[in-house]
Parts: structure tokens; sequence; C-alpha cells
């Protein structure tokens, strides 16, 4: 090894590691049901170690009733028969662990099913001894329980619902931010927080590599609740002033670490999904001195092209401003702290659809391109399944083509506004989730290598030339591209310790910047438009250090004399 490159064996792996996203049901089907699985999975466990990734993150397999493709978890400690077996996951631990990678499991404990156990125990009767496990209300003062305005606060959920729910059989609502089917836990009971804790080492001691989890910023809510100011669109409640970022969530995620990470491998990762987390919240969440997190996932870039009160309705995209505060992320957790870094995942569009140009013209170019300026930040690197090929946004030809769970609500609320369908659609056809959630391209066949029968959700018509099929072999693909980045990140110590400079371009279509390690220092120059534009000679002429030969084949795309093409972008080494 030299002294360019770094070990990836140690408790701070994921400095330079990068962590592939499978979403099981769209991933790889293995037995021809049309839904993907973990003998799937295991069946391209060696393309994602010849990609070259560090570690697995696995949408949920839990038992589920599946109201939320999983995220509605019945049982944390058995597998849904949808995608398999509690062996075979034990074989996929092993698996990967013969190839040095790591498995992280999805951990979704704000909520359960409704089918769970505690649930089925804590609705049975209001002296149930599993009643304060989860969030329990009378109907608002001077209300019968069941009439129009009844619930306890006028909360909307993230579904486009009331955030309660009325139990019929014994007259009280229970508090869901999400769908009705997902009920919250009550972390203020410390018997809540043991059971999670319990299960959470049971996994670790089957050899699982760590946790992202999911909403965890929501589990310390604050009391006593109240109304939240009126959303434009519905009237109801906007209600983060009462479950966001509350007052015990640092006291539980210590609790956490010392009942369930405490004397444990240092290799274990805590990821947090945080949704509205600001760089202050992150840095001290993600700060090793804190003993909370590792890293989080924040939502700032990925709202920038949304209307702030409803993420499903697109406003027009600036490029500028995305890149502008990936930058003011970089030096807000330069210090203390560290980023994840990612443009998409099972909650999102396609990263060349929504943040570059998936024209025929561009497409390739821009895939390339923003895989370059993201994973060359300082910061984990985060593949969503598809990603790696540039796979694109599905095409929607009418409401009945949706069938995610939020844009379903999503149709059925705007429609009894009044809302105009087609606006509906087209809106949805940006932003829906179901656009990640389309069968992993792996060949130009019908069904686009992911199964031998008819796939759950449709297969992207796009699957007819994009492929790993029609990528792999080719070394100017997207799929080589991501390949050599991922390679570079885990190669070069500037990329994995570096400090980010930015650097000014002129011109808000460029960016450009320094990762340097005092030793060595990589320059990134990127053309984030579909037009050539005039810059700077020497911000892309590249410098020449013959001992860090090869990163500047990352280079995409033409650039001459004082100009960069569309989506090109260049990396190249000098001497500090």
């Amino acid at each position: 090894m030299s002294n360019t490159e770094i070990s990836n064996i140690d408790g701070t792996w994921w400095q330079s590691g990068t962590v592939y996203q499978v979403y099981p049901r769209s991933f790889r089907d293995s037995n021809g049901d049309g839904i993907g699985d973990l003998g799937g999975l295991l069946e391209k466990i060696d393309y994602l170690h010849w990609l070259g990734v560090d570690a697995v993150w696995l949408s949920p397999v839990y038992r589920s009733p599946q109201h939320d493709n999983g995220y509605d978890i019945s049982d944390y400690q058995d597998i849904d028969p949808t995608f398999g077996t509690l062996a075979q996951l034990d074989e996929v631990i092993e698996t990967l662990r013969e190839r040095g990678m790591r498995l992280i499991m999805d951990l979704v404990v704000n909520h359960t099913s409704t089918e769970h156990a505690w649930f089925t125990e804590s609705r049975s009767s209001r002296q149930s001894a599993k009643r304060d496990w989860y969030i329990w209300r009378s109907p608002r003062e001077g209300f019968t329980a069941g009439e129009p305005g009844a619930e306890p606060t006028n909360w909307e959920s993230f579904f486009s619902r009331p955030a309660w729910t009325l139990d019929e059989a014994t007259g009280e609502y229970y508090l869901h931010l999400f769908a009705p089917e997902q009920p919250d836990l009550n972390w203020e009971n410390p018997e809540v927080r043991q059971a999670v804790y319990s299960m959470m080492n049971w996994w670790l001691d089957r050899g699982v590599g760590g946790f992202r989890m999911d909403v965890i910023n929501l589990i310390s809510k604050v009391y006593p609740f109240g109304d939240g100011p009126p959303l434009a669109d519905t009237g109801r409640g906007d209600g983060r002033e009462w479950y966001q970022h509350g007052p015990r969530l640092h006291e539980f995620l210590r609790e956490m670490q010392d009942e369930v990470f405490a004397g444990r491998d240092a290799g274990l990762v805590r990821v947090g999904e945080t949704p509205d987390v600001t760089v202050d919240q992150a840095r001290e969440l993600s700060d090793p001195g804190q003993r909370m997190l590792d890293m989080v996932f924040q939502f700032e870039h990925v709202s920038l092209d949304r209307e702030p009160d409803d993420w499903k309705r697109p406003v027009p995209m600036d490029r500028e401003a995305i890149y502008r505060n990936l930058a003011d992320w970089q030096s807000g957790l330069a210090e203390r702290g560290w980023n994840s870094l990612y443009w998409t995942n099972h909650d999102q569009p396609r990263t060349v659809s929504r943040f570059g140009d998936d024209s025929p013209q561009h497409w390739e170019q821009s895939a390339k391109t923003l895989a370059t300026v993201l994973y060359l930040m300082k910061g984990t690197a985060f593949v969503y399944q598809g990603d790696e090929i540039g796979m694109v946004n599905m095409s929607f030809a009418g409401m009945d083509d949706f069938v995610d769970v939020s844009a379903i609500e999503y149709i059925r609320a705007g429609l009894a506004r009044g809302r105009d369908p087609l606006e509906l659609v087209s809106d949805l056809s940006r932003t829906s989730r179901d656009n990640a959630r389309t069968p992993m391209q792996w060949t130009s066949e019908p069904t686009a290598g992911f199964t031998s029968g008819t796939p759950w959700f449709a297969v992207n018509a796009s699957a007819t030339w994009l492929s790993v099929q029609a990528q792999r072999d080719d070394p100017q693909s997207v799929l080589s591209h991501v390949r050599a980045v991922i390679a570079a990140r885990r190669q070069l110590k500037a990329l994995a310790e570096g400090d980010f400079v930015e650097l000014s371009t002129g011109d808000a279509r460029v960016v450009a910047y320094d990762r340097d390690d005092a030793v060595n220092r990589v320059r990134v120059v990127a053309n984030l438009s579909s037009d050539s534009v005039a810059v700077d000679r020497a911000l892309v002429e590249p410098g020449v250090d013959p001992g860090m030969a090869g990163v500047e084949a990352l280079s995409v795309g033409e650039t001459s004399a004082g100009l960069i093409g569309p989506w090109a972008s260049r990396v190249w080494t000098t001497d500090v």
C-alpha cells in the first residue's frame, strides 16, 4: 500500500467507504414470483463486490403487512416470507463478510405496524400493560370521538391524512406520523426503549454491521401536544414543533449507545435519517465525542426543488443553490461531525432525471459528472440501486400508474380539494417515490433480468438500452465511471481525510473544489449545465503529479483553453 492509499479495516471504514442501498422488492427476484427477495440479493453479491462497495444497506425485509412496502413492521426478529427466510438473511451476512463487506439493516423504531404484537396488546383495552407503549389520547375537549375535529391535535401526517386515528373499541385516538397502519411508539416509556435495544442487540449478535435509523429524530416528542400552524392546502396543522428533534433525543441516542453499541466492534455504523435537521444539530449528532450517531441523512439539498409545504409539488431546479447547499454542509461539518453523500434513495426520484439532464444528448455525461461532484466530497458515499448505471425516471401515463402509498394518498387528497388530475400526474411524475422503485435493470429483456415472472411493478421502458448488461464491459460507461470513483475514494487519502476547499469559478454553472490532505491535492471542476461555459483557463488545466497517476481518468467530456463543455468535469492531482 502506497502512502497515498488508506486502510479500510479500522473502525472508521466509512470515511473512505461506499454504501450501496438495496430496495429488496425491486432489486432481483430469485423465485419468479415477481417480487425481489434475499435469494436475488445473494445472486448479485459478487456484482456488488466487483463494483467495489464496502457495505449494503438493506431496506426492511422484516415481517410486515406491506402497507408501506416494509416500513410498517409487525415482527422485528423475523423475515417476511415475501423476501425469504432468516436463514437466507444469515447467508447474506456471511457471504458479504467473506468478501469484505458489511450488511447495514434498516431500523424503523419511531413506529411499528398496527399488526405488531405490541400494538395488538396496547389497543386491547385502556388497562392493557402495553397501553403506554404507544401514544394514545382522548378526543379533543368538547367533542365526541369520531366527530370531525375531535382529533387530539390538528396535525397532518406525512401521508396527507390526519395524524390521529380513532380506535373505536377503546374510544381513544393513537398517533401515527405516517400511515394509519404505522402507530408511533412511545419512547418516553423505558420498557419500549429496552425492548428496542434488546432487538438491536439480537441483530448485532447475528453479525449485522450497523443500522440506518429511519426518521430517528422523531422519537422524542414535546409534551403536552398543541395545534400546529395550518397548512395552506389542507388547513390541517404542521406539528413538527412537537415531534422533530425533541428534548430527549440526545438522551435516547446516548442510552442506545450504552445499551447496544458500547464494547462492540468499533466498525459498527450508526446512520440517522433526520428530516429537517440543521447543520448545527447534525454536527452535534455526528460528533464522535457526543456518542450518538456516526452520520446523518439531511434533506436540505433534496428539498430545494420542492414547495416548502408540499414535497410532492416541484419548483424549478436551481443547481447553483443545490451545490451551494452541499458546500455549506461540507464547511459546516468540517471540524466536527461527518457528512453522508447521497443524490437519491428509495424515497426520491432518479438522480439524472432530477439533478442532471436525461435527454439522449446529455444523459451519460450528466450522470457521470453528478457522481464525480458528490462522491469526491468529504463524507460517506451512498449509491442507490440503479444509480450506478444512470437509471432515469419512469413515464407515468395516469393516476392508476402510481403504487406508492404516499402517492395514492396525495392523489386522493388532491382530488378532494379539486386539483386537476393532469396536474397531479405531472407533479408526481417528477417527484414520486415510485420513480426509485421500478425494477432494477440488469438486462435489456422485457422484464429487465429482474424476474422470470411478472414484475410487481412495471419495468421502465429505458431498460431496452439502459442496463448493467449494456454497460459492464464498456470502459466508457456510467457504470465503469462510478466504479472508478468508488475505487478512488478508497485509494486516496486526500479523498478520505482531506479538507474540502471551495474555489471560485466566476460562473454559477461551474463548480470547483480541492480535497487537500497537506500532502496531495485532488481538484474537481465541473459544469453543471447543458451549455458550454467560458472559465479561467488555469481552472481547467491539470497539474502534474506522477505519484498519483490515474485520477485523470475520472475526467468527463470536453474542455479546451478557457472553455468547459456541457456536463464536463475534470479531476486531477497536484502537489500541495
